[in-house]
């Protein structure tokens, strides 16, 4: 039950627990029991809403940014790591494969903003051997959610 209840609040995590329980054929009382569980256990970490920022007048910009560094004695990745999350800049931080250490994911107010954020703050840390920022442009879909459907052409196709 544990792993379908994942799968349900993942993609939406506003469920109602009644309606959990009939699609899982158990007692509501079970789902909440479960649940609590998952969250004292920190399976479940966090609730989340979904915001299409493009659609309102707020300004944000997302970029992602690999970086490159030198793991440190004993602790690895998990100290720069560290260093790194605790910015209330950063979104995300996750250890990658591949030509660099870390992904990391941070919003800002305009370009600029995150590129000083990137110069001043990321580059400066001792570890840290080298970046390189990518700014999302356009978000189609995200945690798998389409965000931008094309409009379908209504016309009616006229032939000679």
């Amino acid at each position: 039950m544990r792993e379908e209840i994942l799968t349900f609040i993942e993609k939406n995590s506003r469920v109602d627990l009644k309606e959990l329980a009939v699609m899982l054929g158990v007692d509501e009382v079970a789902v909440a029991n479960e649940m609590a569980d998952m969250e004292k256990e920190n399976v479940i970490c966090g609730y989340h809403t979904m915001i299409d920022w493009s659609k309102t007048s707020t300004e944000k910009v997302t970029a992602l940014i690999e970086v490159r560094v030198t793991p440190q004695r004993g602790q690895g990745f998990d100290s720069i790591a560290e260093r790194i999350y605790k910015y209330p800049e950063v979104q995300s931080v996750y250890l990658i494969s591949g030509g660099y250490d870390l992904m990391v994911i941070l919003e800002g107010k305009s370009l600029r903003q995150v590129s000083q954020f990137v110069s001043d703050k990321l580059s400066t840390l001792d570890s840290v051997l080298s970046t390189a920022t990518h700014f999302i442009l356009k978000k189609y879909k995200d945690h798998g959610t389409i965000l931008d459907t094309p409009e379908k052409d209504e016309r009616m196709l006229v032939t000679p």
